[in-house]
Formats: C-alpha cells, sequence, structure tokens
C-alpha cells in the first residue's frame, strides 16, 4: 500500500465528510426536481417574458391556477367577462369568448396546456387594466391631459385574483361610479337603436320656427319624438309642443334654449345615434381613467358644459356658468385633478410671461404708455419707469421685466381667485368681462376658468367654517386689500372634458366637442379595436 501523510488523510476526511453532506442534499432534492413536469417547464418559460408573471409562478412554484379540474369556477368566471367587454366599449376581437373556449379545448399536451395557463394570466391582467382604468394612456393621445390614472399593480391584481372568489372579483373591476352605470346603460339601449334604424330621417333646411308648416316641421317632429323630447302627436305645424319640445332638446345639449331649431340647433338634431354612442363609449373610457374616489365634497368643472359644480355626496349643491380657454393650442384649458387649498380675496394678477411676451410687449413696443392699468416691475420688484426704458430693444426670449395688475374692479381676475397650485398655472377666478356669460360657447380665456357667480361659490366654499360665510368674504373684501382665506378642509377639484354625460333624472346630456379631443380619443379607440354594434332585441 502506498503511505498517505497524516496531511492528506486530514483532507481526504474533510472532503469525503463534504461530499457525503452534498450527496443528503441531492438525493434529498431529487424528489422536488422530479416533480418538476413538462407543464411547470412550459409555464415557467412562458412567465420569463413578463416579470410580473414570472414572479407570480415563481411564488407558486410554477403550478397553475387556470388549468386544474378546481379551477373551473375561474375559467367560467373569465370567459363570462370576456363575453361582456363589449357592453364595457372594449374591444370585443381582443376579448373573443368563444375563440377562449376554442383554445381551452385544443390545449391537450401538458406543455400546451402550460403555455395557455399563462396566456390566461396574461389576459387576465389585460382585461383587468382595461376596464377599471382605459386602454389608452391619455397624455399619448392628447398632451393636454394630465390626468394621473390610478393604475393598480398588476402583480398585487393576480395574486389577488387567486385568492378571491372570480366571479365576484371580475364584476368589481369595473368603475362602480354611478355614471359608469348609467353610461353603460345608455350605451346598451343606443346599440339597439343602431340595429332598428336611429332616430329616422334627419331635417332638412337650415332653420324652423314657430308658426312654420311643412315637411320640415313633420321631419323634426318624427325626430323629437324618435329622441325621446315629445310625445306622440300628428301636427304638421311647429306649435307650442313643437317649441317645448326643441326647448327640451337645447336644454339637454347646452344650447340657447330659445324654442328655434336654428342651424346650431338643427345640426345637433340630425347628428346620428352613432355619432352619439361614440361620445358614450368615449365618456366610459374618461370615467376609468378617474376609476378612485373623487371626494365626499369636490369641484366638478365639465370644459364642454362651460359649468363648475360644487357637489356633495354625488348631488350638486351649487353650479354657476363658466369661461374656459380658447380654441388655440396655447390657450385651450388642460385637463387633470388637484386640490383647491384657499382663495384669494382682492387679488393681484401677475401677468404669466407668455402673455407679457406675445401680446403686451409688441403694444408696449409702439407706445410705452400701452396697457397702462398694469405695472411693471424689474427682477428685484422695483416698479419700472415706463419712459426710461426702449421697449424696441427686446424680444420675447430677453424681456427682462414682469407685469402686475393691482387689486381692482377691473382686475383681470376681478374680485377673488380659487387657488389649486399646480405647475400648469390653472385656477378659478372672477371675472370683470361679465357678458361672456351670456353666449352659447364660451371658449374666452388664456385657459384659467372664469366664474359667473364668484362670490356665491366662495360662500358655499366657506360654508362648512363658518356661520356667515357671505360676512366673512365680505368683510375681507371690504379692506381692499390683498387677503388670503384658507379652506379648512381642502376640496378635490377635477377639470374635466365630457360630451356625453349623464343624470340622476332626466335625458342624457350631449355637448359639442369644443377643442376636438373626444374625436381624437374616439379615433385612438378605433385603432386599439373598439366598434360600434347594432345590438337587436
Amino acid at each position: 500500500m502506498r503511505f498517505v501523510p497524516l496531511q492528506n488523510q486530514l483532507f481526504l476526511l474533510r472532503f469525503l465528510s463534504v461530499f457525503s453532506a452534498f450527496l443528503l442534499v441531492v438525493l434529498s432534492a431529487a424528489p422536488v426536481q422530479a416533480r418538476v413536469t413538462e407543464f411547470n417547464q412550459a409555464v415557467a418559460e412562458a412567465a420569463s417574458r413578463d416579470p410580473d408573471l414570472a414572479a407570480f409562478y415563481r411564488a407558486r412554484n410554477f403550478e397553475g391556477i387556470w388549468s386544474n379540474r378546481g379551477d373551473r369556477a375561474r375559467r367560467n368566471a373569465l370567459i363570462t367577462a370576456f363575453s361582456s367587454a363589449g357592453d364595457h366599449g372594449l374591444p370585443t376581437a381582443r376579448y373573443d369568448a368563444e375563440a377562449l373556449m376554442a383554445q381551452l379545448q385544443s390545449a391537450q399536451t401538458p406543455a400546451e396546456q402550460g403555455r395557455l395557463e399563462v396566456e390566461l394570466s396574461r389576459l387576465f391582467l389585460e382585461y383587468a387594466r382595461d376596464v377599471q382604468t382605459g386602454m389608452l394612456i391619455p397624455s399619448q393621445v392628447i398632451g393636454s391631459i394630465h390626468r394621473q390614472v390610478p393604475y393598480r399593480p398588476r402583480l398585487q391584481t393576480l395574486q389577488a385574483f387567486a385568492q378571491s372568489n372570480p366571479a365576484a372579483f371580475l364584476r368589481a373591476l369595473p368603475p362602480n361610479s354611478p355614471e359608469y352605470t348609467r353610461l353603460m346603460r345608455q350605451k346598451m339601449a343606443m346599440e339597439r337603436l343602431v340595429a332598428t334604424g336611429g332616430w329616422g330621417a334627419v331635417v332638412p333646411g337650415n332653420k324652423l320656427e314657430r308658426g312654420d308648416t311643412g315637411s320640415g316641421v313633420v321631419a323634426l317632429r318624427n325626430r323629437l319624438i324618435a329622441m325621446g323630447f315629445l310625445g306622440r302627436t300628428n301636427t304638421q305645424t311647429y306649435d307650442d309642443t313643437i317649441v317645448a319640445a326643441v326647448q327640451r332638446f337645447q336644454q339637454a345639449h347646452g344650447l340657447a334654449t330659445d324654442g328655434t331649431a336654428g342651424p346650431g340647433t338643427l345640426r345637433e338634431i340630425n347628428r346620428s345615434v352613432v355619432e352619439r354612442l361614440q361620445s358614450v363609449i368615449v365618456a366610459m373610457e374618461r370615467e376609468r381613467w378617474i376609476n378612485r374616489p373623487k371626494g365626499e365634497r369636490h369641484i366638478w368643472v365639465n370644459l364642454t358644459d362651460f359649468s363648475a359644480q360644487i357637489i356633495d355626496n354625488d348631488v350638486v349643491t351649487f353650479s354657476t356658468r363658466s369661461v374656459i380657454g380658447a380654441r388655440e393650442d396655447d390657450r385651450e384649458s388642460p385637463e387633470f385633478s388637484d386640490v383647491m387649498e384657499f382663495m384669494v380675496i382682492n387679488p393681484s394678477w401677475y401677468v404669466p410671461r407668455s402673455i407679457i411676451t406675445k401680446e403686451y410687449l409688441p403694444q408696449l413696443q409702439r407706445n410705452p404708455n400701452a396697457v397702462s392699468q398694469l405695472i411693471i416691475t424689474d427682477t428685484r420688484g422695483r416698479v419700472v419707469d415706463r419712459n426710461a426704458v426702449d421697449f424696441t430693444r427686446y424680444s420675447r426670449t430677453n424681456f427682462p421685466y414682469s407685469m402686475r395688475q393691482p387689486p381692482s374692479r377691473g382686475n383681470a381676475l376681478g374680485l377673488v381667485k380659487f387657488m389649486f397650485p399646480n405647475r400648469y398655472n390653472i385656477y378659478l377666478h372672477d371675472t370683470p368681462a361679465k357678458s361672456l356669460f351670456s353666449r352659447e360657447t364660451r371658449a374666452y380665456s388664456h385657459g384659467c376658468i372664469r366664474l359667473a357667480d364668484p362670490f356665491d361659490f366662495a360662500y358655499a366654499l366657506l360654508a362648512p367654517q363658518t356661520s356667515d360665510p357671505e360676512g366673512l368674504f365680505q368683510a375681507e373684501l371690504r379692506t381692499g386689500r390683498e387677503r388670503r382665506v384658507d379652506l379648512a378642509d381642502p376640496v378635490p377639484v377635477h377639470l374635466v372634458y365630457r360630451t356625453a354625460f349623464t343624470q340622476a333624472e332626466g335625458p342624457m346630456q350631449y355637448r359639442r366637442d369644443v377643442y376636438g379631443r373626444d374625436a381624437r380619443i374616439w379615433n385612438a379607440l378605433a385603432r386599439e379595436g373598439v366598434v360600434i354594434r347594432a345590438v337587436g332585441g
């Protein structure tokens, strides 16, 4: 025998000890490895391309949630949800229940079943996001929509679904707001109208009014009956019943309620069911973008309706007309949500630089005493002598001064502004230009929201924190000095854009697409595969 030195013997003993421990680990792991089936391997490979799916299945040792006999309720719930996807205005081709059942039936081998397992989870997550928070990313469609969509984490959604009653979980995904429910009901009713030909023939001519007779009046009568604004009648004269019906139509469409079917009213009357249905589907998508609590008390500014409302527990407790941004790229009012914190009574107007350089600098270059109601200040806030400055030396890029208008009744902001500090420099405020509120379309501002009844709006906001809101406001107003009044409970503000919206009672409401935004959103939805359906019975 060959002699082995003691040092080497000790090394060999240590090696054998470590190797024996290694063998124990390998042998004990062998049953686990034996359970790694072809199905599990297929799941692992298919899920590896998606980090959330990979994490979900890795935590389950790549066991399925759709593929076992005990998962039938989950599969059926998903098929049921897919079969009603079109009711929510989602792409029916993307969520094809029949195609899904065919896939389930055709998956025979463990590998096919493993791949389908992951595909079902992927489809579930896609459906969950689409129906809960919308198909589109708002800012990618329209840059002036700054909506913080409340996306739910995908991994947490899948984990919660796996531990929940599947049918109840899927039913709870869409917005549960009364508005969404009513919009969906309206959508399905209009799809039945599409199947039966809509509201009938369009009304000819450019204007119809009280006392008129003839085929145009008959067509108007028939269309108003079909739309639900007029009861059954055989009148062929534009009589009091037609006038009242036209007024009801005008009120439901944000038009001047004069009872005359002029060009603007006739354009709206002649819009097809399909056009209106597109607006409803867009409104449903928009409601999904804001699928979170809006606040027990909140302010709702619908740009297309030219209105601002205070809503308490889903009831409108105050409403006033508004003026919104003009229809120019740099003046359109944006869409976003924030929180109103305070109001400023007797505000100074600090002129935005874009207005200074675009509108006022050219006037100052022609006449240094132009826009004399504004004070010009330097970077240290010191008043600048206009006659000592050669304004022709400056351009939009190098103009070094600021401008402000002191508090006064003629101030561009009026006598009060309502602040929800935001990066877009948008707020609600009074205005001396009261005549604009009598117009049907009110898009004239530089982007901020002007209110027709700002004092009453202030009283309503202050009412929860004082027994005499009017007295508090007027006392501050009488000082003539700039005063800040904080809201004891800040109020969420939502600047929205809805060309179709509902009421708890009364007819569906439609408004003109003043900025053309909803047309662009509909086009984007159509590219995703959303289609207008005609549903029988």
